[in-house]
This record gives C-alpha cells, sequence and structure tokens, in this order.
C-alpha cells in the first residue's frame, strides 16, 4: 500500500472508531469536542507552568473573538497557550517566546503564527489552525520563557462538523 493510501485508510479507520466511541451519533461526538476542549494540555517549564489548548473558532463568543482578533468560522481552530508563575495562591502571567505546529490525520502540517495577547496583567499567546472537521489535530509547541525555562508540549483534539 502506497504511504498516502495507507494514511487515508488509517485516518478513516480512527474515524470510524470515533463515531463508534461515541455511539455513532453527531450530538455524542460533539459532545466529546466539546470536553475536550475543556481540557488543557499541561507541561512544566522550569518553575513555570505552560497551559495549552484548542477551540474551534465558532465556538467563541463575539466579545472573546473580538478580544483574541480572532474571526470566527467553521474551519477554524485558535489554539491559546499561556506560561505562568505561581505566586502565592495566585499565578502572574511569564512572557514568551512560543512557535506552534499543527498536523491533521493525512499528515498535512501547518505552521501556526503565534501572537502575543495582553488582557490586563496576563499575557497568553494565540494562533489559528485550518480544520476540515472531521478531523483530528497534533498541535507541538515549543515555549522559551528564558532563564532555563523551556518546555515542549504535544497534544490531540478532535474536531467535528457543527
Amino acid at each position: 500500500m502506497h504511504r498516502p493510501t495507507a494514511l487515508i485508510a488509517a485516518g478513516a479507520f480512527v474515524l470510524l472508531l470515533l463515531t463508534a466511541c461515541s455511539g455513532g451519533s453527531p450530538d455524542a461526538a460533539r459532545e466529546h469536542a466539546n470536553a475536550q476542549a475543556r481540557e488543557e494540555a499541561l507541561a512544566r517549564a522550569g518553575d513555570a507552568t505552560v497551559r495549552a489548548n484548542a477551540i474551534p473558532t465558532a465556538l467563541l463568543g463575539e466579545a472573546v473573538a473580538k478580544q483574541y482578533g480572532i474571526v470566527r468560522g467553521d474551519n477554524a481552530v485558535m489554539l491559546m497557550v499561556g506560561v505562568r508563575l505561581p505566586a502565592g495562591a495566585q499565578e502572574t502571567a511569564l512572557p514568551a517566546r512560543v512557535t506552534a505546529t499543527a498536523t491533521d490525520l493525512l499528515g498535512k502540517r501547518q505552521t501556526i503564527a503565534m501572537r502575543e495577547v495582553r488582557s490586563g496583567e496576563f499575557v497568553d499567546y494565540v494562533g489559528t489552525a485550518t480544520v476540515i472537521a472531521p478531523d483530528t489535530l497534533r498541535f507541538d509547541i515549543a515555549v522559551d520563557a528564558g532563564a532555563g525555562r523551556r518546555a515542549t508540549l504535544q497534544f490531540n483534539r478532535d474536531f467535528f462538523p457543527r
């Protein structure tokens, strides 16, 4: 089997498994995606914590989309990364250099242009990736917050049509 054919077959098999695991209903698949959107991927960068999440932009409220400079759409996903230092019972934001890519089930890789967004005292890094649902994206993130605070983070998210 040629590599592209094998990847397509593997992707179809994974989607079939996801549908079977979700009970086969579109509502169950969407609920699975919504549950994933609430989960953060975590990594340590020295004494700092790196949190990342990927959310379909169509699920963002207008105010949030405007705050982050994101255009909402059915084929776009917002990646958000934050680096925080513990400060007693709270956390403080830590500036960092963040790079990220997203790779779909067929192996198509896209570089995500990450930009800094400030909200009060907090700093987050956001960018968008394109997805044609149903699909799974693997996010690979590298963070350098200086002073030896480096981390890499990898996580997957499933995306389903609305």
